[in-house]
């Protein structure tokens, strides 16, 4: 069943023709390798960074904290994000660097499944965790901390192909 028209572009496809929130049928649609790259960084001071750095962190561990965050989060994207269809990932990889130019911190995620629906999604929720459990770790230190530039970096797969940002 086609989404609900619009006459702005393509049709909605978690909306059906009564205007109501559906899962989307996915299963005449083949199984391929679909892969997405999202990205988002952590900014703060640098005494923050330092801090983070160092391993002093009251709560622990940030960095390899965030990153089981972020790879959690990935795995449990449908129990977050309304209609996503619960997939079967082969592959999360967090990488959280430190970059003294902004200062801050650099979070990248990598997803990959083989399926009929893609894994942008997932790529995006481990990054936003992944961001926001490095704010929780040091905010008693610095709650001016901003999270940006959540977006999607590149996907492949899938009927639409490859995006590049």
């Amino acid at each position: 069943m086609a989404g609900a028209s619009s006459k702005h572009g393509p049709a909605l496809t978690h909306i059906d023709s009564r205007g109501e929130a559906r899962v989307v049928d996915v299963s005449d649609k083949p199984a391929t390798e679909r892969t997405a790259v999202a990205e988002g960084r952590v900014v703060m001071q640098k005494a923050t960074l330092d801090l983070i750095l160092s391993g002093d962190a009251k709560k622990g561990d940030v960095l390899g904290t965030a990153r089981i965050a972020g790879i959690m989060a990935a795995k449990r994207t449908h129990e977050l994000i309304p209609l996503c269809h619960p997939l079967m990932l082969s592959k999360v990889t967090l990488d959280i660097t430190p970059d003294p130019a902004l200062p801050g911190c650099v979070v990248r995620a990598t997803v990959k499944v083989t399926g009929p629906t893609g894994v942008e999604m997932e790529a995006l929720t481990a990054v936003s965790v992944a961001c926001l459990t490095i704010y929780d770790m040091v905010k008693a230190v610095e709650r001016g901390m901003g999270i940006e530039g959540i977006h999607l970096v590149e996907k492949r797969g899938g009927k639409s192909g490859h995006y590049r940002a």
